[in-house]
């Protein structure tokens, strides 16, 4: 059963009357995004259009909508006969995705860069902290969630548009893969805890970074950060398949 009191969720109820079609679309649109990458929507299963319109509090046409957002996203599908549906993910087919997300971080940090004033300074050392609490409370949701929200952040030092859209796009086409492929480990704890510190460690030398007023150097960090963990994925991604085979006689 999803817990309907996360903020996400709240957020993507009904909202002020005057919110407009456009409001709805974009709460709701987010909501379910963010269901699917805390994986709240388990890879294969059924999303139906009068479940959530009966929920929102809206007709099928935005749920269908924003349904075909999220299929052309890559993180649904549409099966004949069957309806519309979570898309499974893949370490080896998601290895292009992420060779790109590198490239990009880079470039978020030299492309049309954003002015790195007080306020944004000050978001960022926020985040640190929050990251920090995370860290001592060991929760996978939360670290997912922050993870989220300092992708977000991050992608704010440049106002290069279209930049910003295909890292985002990218971003969530892949953000579900650590939470699935650790579960399936022995060490899975273990390993989280090790993924909840080093991004801890990222978020404060990229804080850090901006600090110094230098968004080049926050996205050669981010760029590193991510390659690695990618390497980190693949290593867990090849222990899972070596512990679900079958041992030989």
């Amino acid at each position: 059963m999803l817990d309907r009191t996360d903020a996400a969720v709240r957020a993507a109820g009904r909202g002020p009357e005057d919110e407009g079609a456009r409001g709805r679309f974009d709460r709701i649109y987010q909501a379910l995004r963010m269901r699917i990458c805390l994986l709240d929507y388990a890879p294969g299963e059924r999303l139906r259009e009068e479940d959530l319109a009966e929920e929102f509090g809206v007709s099928r046409t935005p749920i269908r909508r924003v349904l075909v957002k999220l299929e052309a996203e890559g993180l649904l599908r549409s099966v004949h006969g069957v309806g519309t549906i979570v898309t499974d993910i893949d370490v080896g087919e998601l290895a292009q995705v992420y060779e790109l997300r590198v490239e990009l971080a880079e470039l978020v940090g030299k492309l049309s860069p954003a002015v790195v004033d007080a306020p944004m300074v000050e978001r960022f050392r926020q985040i640190r902290e929050s990251c920090d609490q995370m860290v001592r409370k060991a929760d996978p949701r939360e670290f997912a969630r922050i993870n989220m929200e300092f992708f977000h952040l991050f992608n704010s030092l440049t106002t290069n548009q279209p930049l910003r859209e295909l890292s985002e796009r990218l971003y969530y086409q892949t953000t579900r893969i650590w939470l699935k492929t650790a579960s399936r480990l022995k060490e899975y704890e273990e390993l989280l805890v090790d993924e909840f510190i080093i991004f801890q460690r990222e978020v404060a030398d990229i804080t850090e970074a901006v600090e110094q007023r230098d968004p080049a150097a926050a996205g050669h960090i981010r760029r590193a950060h991510i390659a690695m963990s990618f390497a980190r994925i693949r290593r867990a991604a090849d222990a899972s398949v070596a512990n679900a085979a079958p041992t030989s006689l």
